[in-house]
């Protein structure tokens, strides 16, 4: 596969896909992006223009998305909503471009005749209790609780319809949280290093014991290449690097790398249904198809994270106020 469309790539774990195609292959990429607020041409700036090109448009547009699929040989579909406190305030977005957006992909792959990967999330499973020893696996029943999980859900077994009724080449995966380079800063870890980087003090929804399973997105990045590759049509793999961190042990992290209190945070309202807990089982991907972690601990990948947003400030500065003024309406 040498002509890669990539869908939301210009966007956070979608820019790392592309640069990881960049640096560890000979693959064309033609990015297609609506350049949201959340995703920006600077993202993919500096890579090479005779790789890399970037059209601006909307997933959920056929006569943007069909002559592309028709030029590429494979589509990683990143494009979607995923602010779950957005989801919340205006659920149509979620619908539009989730829903709306991958049924407009997958009729064109299927009429193009050309491979999908369709990248979802680990919150279609809903969430486990704090004391549950047990985690995801691709065999978990979905049950998704907020607009955002849901219409992920939705897309996912969209997918799946289209490969068993139509004979789509298509596989999915499902991937716990990301963290890394080019995240926009009103997600949870951008957000905390840059309120300490102005000398501010992180914000702890709660009592800060919600836990994620993090993934650095080069780790994701290098799954989804490896499914792309050699997954089997119509599966779906789990992705994961055995990363659970509660909130409260994470603001601790990025406090001592800054030299700061570990109590030096404040507590802001809870979300509203928030998550308790999400934990990926990624045996399958692992045993299958040999596929490792490159961060298997995640302290080493977060002080990765934090000297990139200290040294591309220029990046994230211009959105700091708006939002953490957005945040303050919701006493977040």
């Amino acid at each position: 596969m040498q002509r890669i469309l990539v869908t939301g790539g210009a966007g956070f774990i979608g820019s790392n896909f592309v640069h990881h195609l960049v640096e560890h292959t000979d693959a064309s990429v033609t990015v297609l992006d609506k350049l949201t607020y959340a995703a920006s041409r600077e993202s993919i700036a500096g890579l090479p223009a005779d790789r890399v090109s970037l059209v601006v448009g909307d997933i959920a547009d056929p006569e943007v998305v069909a002559p592309l699929v028709d030029q590429h040989d494979a589509v990683v579909h990143y494009a979607a909503e995923s602010h779950n406190d957005n989801s919340l305030n205006d659920p149509s977005p979620f619908v539009q471009t989730n829903l709306i957006g991958t049924f407009t992909i997958l009729e064109a792959v299927r009429r193009a005749g050309v491979r999908l990967h369709h990248i979802s999330t680990d919150e279609v499973y809903g969430d486990l209790e704090l004391d549950d020893p047990a985690r995801f696996t691709e065999a978990t029943p979905y049950n998704p609780s907020s607009p955002y999980s849901s219409t992920k859900a939705g897309s996912d077994l969209l997918v799946r319809a289209w490969v068993r009724s139509f004979g789509v080449q298509a596989t999915i995966s499902n991937c716990s949280n990301n963290y890394g380079p080019w995240q926009h800063i009103e997600k949870f870890i951008p957000r905390q290093i840059t309120n300490v980087i102005d000398g501010g003090r992180p914000k702890l929804y709660g009592a800060g014991q919600n836990v994620r399973d993090w993934i650095h997105a080069d780790d994701h990045s290098s799954a989804v290449w490896t499914i792309l590759n050699h997954g089997r049509i119509g599966d779906t793999y789990l992705i994961g690097a055995d990363g659970e961190k509660n909130n409260l042990d994470v603001v601790r992290q990025i406090l001592r790398h800054f030299g700061r209190a570990d109590d030096d945070f404040d507590h802001v309202t809870d979300r509203a249904g928030h998550d308790l807990r999400y934990a990926i089982d990624s045996t399958k991907l692992r045993t299958e198809l040999g596929w490792a972690p490159q961060f298997a601990d995640f302290e080493s990948g977060l002080a990765r994270t934090i000297e990139w947003y200290v040294a591309h400030e220029d990046w994230w500065r211009p959105h700091k106020q708006s939002v953490e003024a957005t945040y303050a309406k919701q006493g977040q």
